[in-house]
This record gives structure tokens, C-alpha cells and sequence, in this order.
């Protein structure tokens, strides 16, 4: 048996995941994770696998023994990937979580490879169809015996048909991997091109998109160099002159005369802290519990810029489990203009209205209502509203995050089992929560979101239906202490990246551990503070209005348009391909 194309498959996935937050060899000797994406890193491993599955489709045997080796190879390959990529949900159940090492282990293993199906599936029927593709060429070969440029026409349409059949299955498999079942998109291709060439298309096609065209691209090189090293026709050349325009013209083109799709909104000061509280002490208290409440405590207090940003859950406890002065507090110096010892709100006698907004990260709600991991307003039109203490809880603005993540923040079905092994403080949140509103604030339009929220494009896309009413701005407010001192954190940053690409907009990000930073529209990072390390990060943004070609489309249709799309040209060459299989017999 034949153990290399396993390995090299496995190598493959192993860069692919690599490719999210390259590793690089710093200081001669010890591996150490840079943070940086690579979209040539990402490139190459999509070209070792497209040689793998060319690999297959071109050698003898039977199709059931073709569609099994190339289903095991992408879904070898996707696993390993996705290992790659967010190996540290190990962390998180085995040294915060609790479980097992083994039992961790077992886990991520586990879901990785449930995932991986799409892949494998997307594998098995490119070797499939291509290898049909294949029959009919070489069937139909003795036409071009005196006519050179129909066979190199006949070879490159293989070649066209082959790559972006390719790029089609990849692209489903990835969208069927982002939606399905709540969805888990982290790690798709495209993320790896935050600073490549192909991040010029972001603003028109997103992630996805650029996930497609990087499946292409993967698929073309080993094509184009099949071609050459069968010397049949010069076909190759003009596959390497496709592959070259996609990867480089083009963004180039669109870099140079198409990608402003924004203006100026104006400029606001924040605050953004990061409190730097352990995992394993920021819900016990005495501990973490007290350290929390009383630095974001100091920190509010303490601010004077028009905007102060608390990471997810800043507040570890439930309000009604605070002492009243601690929002009093925080309602006097934001808010004085409204009182929470009225029934209704009443109006201070002060002339002088506060000109600071808060917004600090939560839990609310109770045993019997349920829980919320939420976002309140504090500020001169968004105080306390009707409430004679905190526990009423009735926010004039709150934003409750809608996009739970699975298994750390509420229960799917049958899996209430595994979660009770775990120590998860607030593990169930409600769900189906109305969609929140933009929060406007000193001429800018702000749009909170809850760490992994920010993964879904399409449903960010959501609000920028009416350029009138879209944000200026997005604000991340996460906690990754969850995963340590890993990759996680500049994958994370990375994400927020490609959202502010897609929609040209800032994003402001305020989480416990890092990367707490300010990304400008067009993805770069213009400030950061030093990853588990504890402080604030004060600066002034830019927000933006206008509409890119990509918000504008996702935010009518969402993902369809490329569903639709991705699954003509599957069914299309599928159905060119029976015709051709059906002739060559």
C-alpha cells in the first residue's frame, strides 16, 4: 500500500490550518506562532491537494475505488486542517473546561472530522466528474490529430472546467460547513488572505468569494503543470496566463481603479480595556469575580473619551448580584440626566448633560426567565430607564448576543451529557432573541457584537441594507481567555480584518486577553494592545459610510447568490460531463 499521498494529505491540511496563523522560527530554535496569515501558504496547500485528487482521477481502477480514494484524501486533508486551526478548543476543555486530556483530544479529533464530510464528499465528486471530463477528451483526441489549436482548445477547456468545478464543490462545502447546524465557519480559506492580493475582492465577493477563487487558483497550478509535463499542447500556458490574471491582474486592476466604496462619517475617541482576568478565576468570587468588578470599575470611572469599550462579560455577575451603588456609580458619571430611584425617569435640575456612552459586556436575566450574554448602553439618551435598581433591567438600549457557539454557550440536542462533564459558568443561554438595533452615538452608528458573531459576514450584512441607517463602525467585545495563549487571538483579529475589508468599515475590538485593537476600513491594524496583558488602549477612529458591492448584495439575498451560483456550475458540468462519459462509451 502506497502510504505518501496520505501523508502528503495530511501536510497539506496540517499548512492549511498553518496558513490561518503562520508558525515561523524565531530565534533560531523554538517554533513559535507568529499570528501573521499567509494566502501563498494557504495557495500551496489547496495545489498539494488538487495534485492528489488529479492524481486520482487520472489513474486506472474502478469509479467506486476512485470516489473512495478521493473522498478520504480531501477529508484527510480538511480534518487535518481544521486541527491545524483551532487545536485550541483543546485548551479550553481540558485545562479550563476540565475534561480529560484524552477525552479533549477525542473531542476536537471527533469534530473535525464530522465537519470534514463536506469536503470529502466535495473530493469524490470532483474526481468523479473530472475524470469524465477526461474520457470525453481522450475519446474525441483523433479529431485534432492535423488541428493544433483545437486540441489545445479541447485541453484548456478541461483544464477551465476542472478548476472551477473545483472551486464550485470547495465553495459548498465551505458554505454548508459556515450555515448547517448553527454553522462553524472559522478556518474558511478565505481568511488566510487578509494581506494578499486576492483581499481586493473582499469588498466584492467576501470571505467566501475569495475562499472559491483561491480553490481555483489551487486547482489550476497542478492542471497547468500536468499539461506542461504531458507536452501534448502548449494549453498550459494559457491556464499559468488564467491563473496569473486572477491571482494578479485583476486585484491589481481593482486595487488601482475600483476600491473606494467608502467616505468618512467622522471621528470618535474610545476606550477600550482589556482586564486581562484568568479563566479560572474570573467567575469565582473572591477572585477574579472581585478583581473585575472593581479594575473596569476604576476604568469607567476614570475615562473621559466619548466612547468606553468593556470586553464580553466585563461584569462577570448578574446586576442584581452587584451592590445598587455600583451602577449608580456608573449612571451618575454617564448618565445624570436620568435617576434609578424613580419609577419612571425623571430629569436633573443639572443644565450639563454627560457627553461619554459605555458599553459594557453583561450577563442578564435569571433562573426562571433564562440568561443573556448581553451588551448595555450607559450614557446621557441611554441610561437605566424605569428601573428602581439594576435588576429590573430595563435597558432603553441592550444588545443580546444572538449567534451562541455550540457547546460553550448553549446545548444542541442529545448533547446535555457531555457539557455537564465540563465546567461551563452560564453554558445555556436563551436563544431566538429579537435582532439587535444599530446604536447611535455622536454622529456614528454602532453596531455591537459579541466575539464570534463577527464570523458571519451575511448576517452582519443584515444592517446595511440602508446606507442611512448602516453602521460606521464595528465594535467587538469578546473573551478568549477561553483558549490561552494561542492562536485563537490573532485568528480572531484576522476575522475582523476581513469584515472591515468586506464592508470598508472600522472595527473596534475590546476583549479580556487580546488582540484588543483598532482595524481601520481597509484591514489594517492601527493599534494593539500586547496580547494577556492588562490595560486600556485609547485612540481615535474613523468611521465610514458608503455601500461595497458586497454588502449590498448579502444584505438583500445573504449567501443565495453564491449557493446558486457554485450549484449551477456543478450541475452544468455534471450534466456536460454524463455526455460526454456517455459518448466516450
Amino acid at each position: 500500500m502506497i502510504m505518501w499521498p496520505w501523508l502528503v494529505s495530511v501536510l497539506a491540511g496540517v499548512l492549511h490550518g498553518f496558513s490561518m496563523a503562520w508558525p515561523a522560527f524565531l530565534g533560531g530554535d523554538a517554533l513559535q506562532i507568529s499570528g501573521q496569515a499567509s494566502g501563498f501558504l494557504q495557495c500551496l496547500s489547496m495545489a498539494l491537494l488538487g495534485a492528489l485528487l488529479l492524481r486520482v482521477a487520472s489513474s486506472e481502477g474502478s469509479q467506486k475505488r476512485l470516489w473512495l480514494q478521493a473522498f478520504w484524501l480531501s477529508g484527510l486533508f480538511a480534518s487535518s486542517a481544521m486541527v491545524a486551526t483551532w487545536g485550541w478548543l483543546y485548551v479550553s476543555m481540558n485545562k479550563y473546561g476540565g475534561l480529560p486530556s484524552w477525552l479533549s483530544a477525542v473531542a476536537v479529533l471527533l469534530l473535525a472530522i464530522a465537519l470534514s464530510i463536506y469536503f470529502a464528499i466535495a473530493g469524490g465528486v470532483w474526481a468523479t466528474l473530472y475524470r469524465r471530463w477526461i474520457l470525453s477528451d481522450r475519446d474525441n483526441e483523433a479529431r485534432y490529430a492535423n488541428n493544433q489549436a483545437g486540441l489545445t482548445w479541447e485541453v484548456l477547456r478541461q483544464g477551465l472546467a476542472g478548476a472551477s468545478l473545483w472551486a464550485a464543490l470547495w465553495t459548498l462545502a465551505e458554505l454548508c460547513r459556515g450555515q448547517l447546524f448553527t454553522g462553524f465557519p472559522w478556518g474558511a480559506a478565505g481568511y488566510a488572505h487578509t494581506d494578499s492580493w486576492l483581499a481586493t475582492y473582499l469588498p466584492w465577493v467576501g470571505v467566501y468569494g475569495v475562499g472559491a477563487i483561491a480553490a481555483f487558483i489551487g486547482m489550476a497550478v497542478p492542471l497547468a503543470v500536468a499539461m506542461f509535463m504531458a507536452q501534448r499542447t502548449h494549453a498550459w500556458r494559457w491556464l499559468a496566463l488564467t491563473v496569473i490574471g486572477v491571482a494578479a491582474v485583476v486585484p491589481l486592476a481593482l486595487q488601482t481603479y475600483g476600491t473606494s466604496f467608502s467616505e468618512t462619517a467622522g471621528r470618535m475617541s474610545v476606550r477600550l480595556l482589556q482586564g486581562n482576568i484568568p479563566q479560572d478565576e474570573k467567575f469565582i468570587p473572591g477572585q477574579g469575580v472581585k478583581l473585575a468588578i472593581q479594575w473596569y470599575s476604576e476604568q469607567l470611572l476614570a475615562s473621559t473619551e466619548a466612547l468606553v469599550v468593556t470586553p464580553e462579560t466585563a461584569i462577570p455577575v448578574l446586576p442584581q448580584q452587584l451592590p445598587r451603588f455600583y451602577w449608580q456609580q456608573l449612571q451618575d458619571k454617564f448618565a445624570p440626566s436620568h435617576t434609578m430611584g424613580a419609577a419612571q425617569v425623571t430629569q436633573t435640575p443639572a443644565p450639563e448633560k454627560s457627553t461619554q456612552m459605555a458599553l459594557i459586556g453583561v450577563p442578564l436575566g435569571g433562573a426562571g426567565a433564562g440568561y443573556t450574554n448581553s451588551v448595555v448602553a450607559i450614557g446621557p439618551q441611554y441610561g437605566n430607564a424605569g428601573a428602581t435598581d439594576a435588576a429590573s433591567q430595563n435597558w432603553l438600549y441592550r444588545y443580546d448576543k444572538h449567534h451562541l457557539v455550540p457547546f460553550g454557550e448553549f446545548v444542541p440536542p442529545f448533547f446535555q451529557w457531555f457539557v455537564r462533564m465540563m465546567n461551563i459558568p452560564l453554558g445555556d443561554f436563551g436563544q431566538d432573541r429579537p435582532l439587535p438595533t444599530v446604536l447611535n452615538w455622536q454622529g456614528q452608528r454602532l453596531l455591537p457584537q459579541i466575539c464570534y458573531e463577527d464570523l458571519f459576514g451575511e448576517e452582519v450584512a443584515q444592517y446595511f441594507a440602508n446606507d442611512a441607517q448602516s453602521p460606521t463602525v464595528l465594535v467587538n467585545m469578546s473573551n478568549l481567555a477561553w483558549f490561552g495563549d494561542s492562536t485563537a487571538l490573532p485568528q480572531h483579529l484576522a476575522i475582523s480584518r476581513i469584515r472591515a475589508l468586506e464592508f470598508q468599515r472600522p472595527v473596534i475590538r475590546a476583549t479580556n486577553t487580546g488582540a484588543t485593537a483598532w482595524v481601520d476600513h481597509q484591514g489594517q491594524v492601527r493599534a494593539a494592545l500586547p496580547a494577556l496583558t492588562r490595560g486600556a488602549l485609547v485612540l481615535e477612529f474613523e468611521g465610514r459610510k458608503g455601500l461595497t458591492p458586497y454588502a449590498q448584495w448579502t444584505a438583500h439575498w445573504g449567501l443565495t447568490p453564491l449557493w446558486i451560483l457554485c450549484a449551477a456550475i456543478v450541475l452544468v458540468l455534471g450534466f456536460i460531463s454524463r455526455r460526454s462519459g456517455a459518448r466516450a462509451l
